[in-house]
């Protein structure tokens, strides 16, 4: 069993279905295998620069239940940068010091942190600093974290999605109607992709891919023709505008954030095809309830696999689902690139095949390719 050791974790950046399973993986590994202590740190790193710590010791009893809740108990945050961090007096400071010295005078031995490419980088560059042992878990519903396959929460927010596009057909037929469905995607179009073809999308529009509302107007015009009285249009939030502009709103406190795109798509489809247009922005639906069975799955293996590095003592490495199993890669090759949609790859070729406009160009009849012996792709 080695010497008992004691460990964090803290989940940092925005919550997803699947956290509360590999929360509850790494303590039923880290106790009931190794014996040793897990503190959960409150609101990620915000919870280190609290007086005293806002931590947690957890126990198989706190696990209860946590497989199929959604969000995280631990808390979480995407704003207050440590190395920029807003004071009272609305100047910014360094803070990162006070997050290690609080880290070493809890006595941990190591950190588990689960978090997308933004989160990881910040605890990987403190982890640096600090002298911490960092193991990362990837999250992102987006999908877009480099080195893995799937990261948690990304299979929970499709399977909303996707029934988000089953709802809206029979409102969109009811009312012969364009349906515009707006969902994340910070800086990829993979839930777009995803949940378009699992859903049955006429139209998806994905940053990867440019588009022309002509050729997306024509697509529509042309269902029209064939006797279709609706279409449904997938937009991810990150599509600019046709000339290359991102779309944002401002909301309180000054924030501006991504969305509208699915707007400004209706009111240039309802201005040329005189079609009647609504939209539906899923926004933060697509991050909470109940984590899908592969969210849970993937998130318990994570968890499983995480602690056992700390066990091998192989840190400042982050666990990867590659190839049917969980492996681990270097935290900085990890983060080092974002995983976009493929604009040549299975997915794009396969919308492409079931008559799905992507906005480049108006679809013609699929022609066949070869199909090869062995794929060599991201599973989605």
């Amino acid at each position: 069993m080695g010497e008992k050791k004691r460990i964090g974790i803290l989940t940092s950046g925005g919550d997803c279905a699947g956290l509360n399973a590999a929360i509850r993986a790494v303590v039923y590994r880290a106790i009931g295998t190794y014996d040793w202590d897990v503190l959960g740190i409150m609101r990620s790193t915000q919870g280190l620069l609290q007086q005293p710590p806002e931590v947690k010791q957890l126990t198989l009893a706190d696990t209860d239940c946590l497989l199929s809740r959604g969000g995280t108990i631990l808390g979480t945050t995407n704003k207050g940068n440590p190395f920029a961090f807003p004071m009272p007096d609305g100047s910014v400071a360094d803070r990162t010091e006070a997050i290690i010295a609080a880290y070493h005078g809890l006595g941990l031995d190591a950190l588990i942190g689960i978090g997308g490419d933004g989160s990881l980088a910040i605890l990987r560059h403190i982890a640096q600093q600090g002298g911490i042992k960092l193991v990362a878990i990837p999250k992102t519903i987006d999908n877009d974290l480099g080195s893995t396959e799937r990261s948690i929460g990304f299979d929970s927010a499709v399977n909303i999605a996707t029934e988000a596009l089953d709802r809206l057909h029979f409102t969109a037929a009811s009312h012969s109607r364009v349906m515009i469905l707006e969902v994340m995607g910070r800086d990829a179009g993979h839930i777009a992709i995803c949940a378009g073809i699992s859903g049955g999308a006429d139209v998806i529009v994905i940053p990867e891919i440019n588009y022309s509302i002509d050729t997306i107007c024509n697509s529509i015009q042309a269902l029209k023709a064939k006797g279709r009285n609706f279409a449904i249009v997938v937009v991810a939030e990150a599509v600019c505008t046709e000339s290359g502009e991102k779309i944002t709103q401002t909301h309180a406190l000054s924030q501006c954030r991504l969305g509208g795109v699915g707007q400004y798509l209706a009111d240039h489809i309802s201005a040329k095809t005189g079609a009647e247009t609504r939209v539906t922005v899923l926004g933060h639906v697509q991050r909470g309830g109940m984590p899908s069975p592969l969210d849970r799955l993937i998130a318990t293996a994570f968890g499983v696999a995480a602690v056992d590095l700390i066990a091998e003592d192989r840190c400042d490495r982050m666990v990867s689902w590659q190839h049917r199993q969980v492996v681990s890669v270097p935290i900085e090759s990890a983060i080092a690139h974002y995983q976009a949609v493929d604009p040549q790859g299975t997915l794009v070729k396969t919308a492409r095949a079931m008559g799905i406009c992507l906005g480049d160009e108006a679809n013609s009849p699929a022609i066949p390719s070869t199909v090869p012996d062995q794929f060599n792709v991201a599973m989605v």
